[in-house]
């Protein structure tokens, strides 16, 4: 597997599959309290804000009612002792036929992984394999650390504090890639997925300041020009970085993200062939994830 990624090598190598899911599932929340542990580096939480639980439900079950008009959605329900598990994406992922088990940094999220529940409904019932990464050294969070190319096979992992470079190469072979790129998170960024996302394989949304380096968000975003669509500090703590598309003709994003871009992005992003859909989050946001932390998709 390659660990460098240039752009005359992306865009040569061949489509190996579709960018985009056959279906999603979701973790509804279940805690009546954010998660201080997840606090602890996780700049977007507002821990000490007033946080409805029945608000965040109602949000969650928008949601998922919204994306059902797009693809099959199942939604598992949350348990009271793990407050991040509406966001499953960071403890679960597909790849065609194999679920795969992150390791997580915090204890509070470390117990998602033991959903026997989720777990079985691939394994028993699905009949994917099942690939842990819990016992292999260095943290990973996933697709909240690492975005992946799916019609290329190629990965991004941002490494913080919750990803480790052995993390995200454990992940990226489990997910057959060609290639890992990893590049260092800017400080105070926990997960890559807020401050970049990939849009059906084909464009690129990103903030050069979430990453240490700039130069590294630049290479990225040559791999994809001229379809990329750039993002303030501002817009991207308002998550509009933490966007997914489920079709191959539209994104989703929040509320709050949607009301932080401006006409010009807007139009980009219509004129690239992706319509916008959106939710309003804005409760399950002060636990310091959006629309994309959401949804766990499955290959």
């Amino acid at each position: 597997m390659k660990t460098d990624v240039d752009s005359d090598w992306l865009r040569a190598l061949p489509a190996r599959g579709s960018a985009c899911a056959r279906a999603a599932f979701l973790v509804s929340p279940e805690a009546a309290h954010l998660a201080s542990q997840s606090a602890a580096d996780n700049a977007y939480m507002q821990l000490h804000s007033d946080y409805s639980l029945a608000r965040a439900q109602q949000q969650h079950r928008e949601l998922q009612r919204a994306l059902s008009a797009e693809l099959p959605v199942i939604s598992f329900c949350g348990r009271s002792d793990t407050p991040d598990d509406m966001f499953p994406n960071n403890v679960f992922a597909t790849h065609p036929g194999r679920l795969i088990l992150g390791r997580m940094h915090h204890p509070v999220r470390q117990r998602e992984a033991e959903r026997t529940d989720i777990v079985a409904f691939f394994t028993q019932m699905l009949g994917y394999s099942l690939s842990d990464l819990r016992s292999q050294p260095g943290d990973v969070e996933l697709t909240g650390s690492m975005i992946v190319d799916r019609a290329r096979g190629v990965g991004f992992a941002g490494i913080g504090e919750r990803c480790a470079t052995a993390g995200a190469e454990a992940f990226a072979r489990a997910l057959d890639l060609h290639a890992c790129l990893c590049v260092p998170l800017a400080a105070g960024e926990y997960h890559l997925n807020v401050v970049m996302s990939l849009l059906a394989g084909r464009m690129l949304v990103i903030c050069p300041e979430g990453f240490a380096h700039p130069a590294d968000a630049e290479r990225i975003a040559a791999c994809y020009a001229p379809h990329v669509l750039y993002l303030t500090a501002p817009q991207k703590s308002a998550f509009a970085a933490n966007c997914l598309s489920l079709r191959e003709d539209s994104v989703w994003m929040s509320e709050h993200a949607v009301d932080s871009l401006t006409a010009s992005q807007r139009g980009q992003l219509q004129r690239s062939g992706f319509a916008l859909r959106t939710v309003a989050l804005d409760e399950i946001e002060k636990a310091g994830g959006s629309l994309r932390c959401c949804v766990a998709e499955i290959f």
